[in-house]
Order: C-alpha cells, then structure tokens, then sequence
C-alpha cells in the first residue's frame, strides 16, 4: 500500500495522535533511542531511513508532506533538546534546509499539502521562509511564546 503522507523528519513522531497512522510514511536520518532528563523513553524509529536534502521518492509521490526539521544550530553535546528535536550543520544550514524545501515539494503531487513547522527560538522563521521561493497559504503561531510556527502551502502547478 502506498502511503498519501510524508514526513522526512518525523523523530519521536511527537504531534502525533496515531504514531503508527497507516497513512504516514515515517522517515527520518536517526534512528536511536535516548531517556529524556525526566526518565521518560525517546525512540526514534523511521520505517524508512530518509534524508530530507535527497529522498527515494519519485516526483510527486504524496498528497500531503508535513516537513518538521531541525531547528536548533547550536546545543550542547549532550542537549535533550538536541536528542529530541535532531541539530542542523551551524556551517550548512540555510543550504540544507533549501535543499529539504526543494525535495519536499518535488515529492508533493501537483495541488498536494506542505504542512511546514518551525521554532524559531534561534533561527527566525523570516529567514527560513527566505530559502524557497513557494509561497505560503495560511500560517499560526502556538506556544507559551509564540515562538512555533506552522505554515501551510498549496504546491501549484506541475511535479
């Protein structure tokens, strides 16, 4: 069975309802298992071992890709937060995260969903926004700070 989602990034899978949704192809570049400073279990376990600058997947592949990556540049060796959440390359950054936009909608059929989340507690989401020319649809800012964000956009046009 072909799955209709995405996500390349999908860690601990944490928002979630159903972390084992048939419909969702889990992928991420880590798979470990860590316990978090309050001793709870973190597992990271893709069905499929996925780097979001260069995927498997043919163009246009999936109704919907949710793209949650990375978005600390700077944590400690051994940072929870970078366990839980993954670290992009401080050097590489703004080319890895161009790269994983241009996959994410190569993959996405024509008219398909990019769900994109972003905390910009040290990248500012302005700068994220920059590194691809779609244009976003409708976006929300959540928690105690507002400092997450999720974005939707609409792929227009051909794979």
């Amino acid at each position: 069975m072909s799955k209709a989602v995405l996500d390349p990034a999908s860690g601990s899978r944490m928002f979630y309802f159903d972390k084992e949704d048939e419909r969702v192809l889990f992928g991420d570049i880590r798979s470990e298992q860590h316990v978090l400073c309050d001793g709870r279990a973190l597992n990271i376990n893709p069905d499929a071992m996925t780097d979001f600058r260069a995927m498997p997947f043919p163009d246009g592949s999936f109704s919907v890709v949710v793209f949650d990556p990375p978005h600390l540049v700077r944590a400690g060796r051994k940072s929870w937060q970078a366990a839980k959440y993954g670290q992009l390359n401080a050097e590489t950054w703004r080319e890895d995260l161009r790269a994983g936009f241009a996959e994410c909608f190569r993959v996405l059929k024509p008219e398909g969903v990019l769900i994109f989340k972003w905390n910009e507690i040290q990248i500012p989401v302005s700068e994220i926004l920059a590194l691809t020319e779609q244009k976003p649809l409708i976006g929300h800012k959540s928690g105690k700070q507002s400092k997450t964000h999720w974005i939707t956009f609409l792929k227009v046009g051909a794979a």
